[in-house]
């Protein structure tokens, strides 16, 4: 993990705490080296800022490689309304395949 990068975040984070980019980035960077914070920011990202549709794609692929099938799964599914809802195709299809991939790794 990059300590300069995870520094420079934690300070976008502590200036803007409700800019759900700055969440988002580091949730990101944490999956590479701390899953508990990772967690925790995309816990804060989908119960704050349910809006944001990037986080869906990436909390339910860190939450099936975390072994949390049932959570990773309505993550997808919610994601997947959401870019219905805002009328994002290519993430409604990106959304869409992630989750279809999900659901074959589970039947495997």
């Amino acid at each position: 993990m990059n300590d300069t990068l995870l520094a420079n975040l934690l300070t976008f984070y502590e200036e803007d705490p409700n800019d759900p980019f700055n969440i988002y980035a580091l949730a990101i960077e944490y999956t590479k080296s701390d899953s508990t914070q990772a967690s925790r920011f995309f816990d804060i990202l989908l119960s704050e800022h349910p809006e944001y549709l990037p986080t869906y794609y990436h909390a339910g692929a860190f939450f099936a490689e975390m072994e949390q099938s049932e959570k990773a799964e309505e993550i997808y599914q919610k994601g997947v309304e959401l870019a219905r809802k805002q009328g994002n195709m290519k993430a409604l299809s990106e959304l869409q395949r992630a989750y279809n991939n999900f659901l074959d790794e589970l039947d495997d």
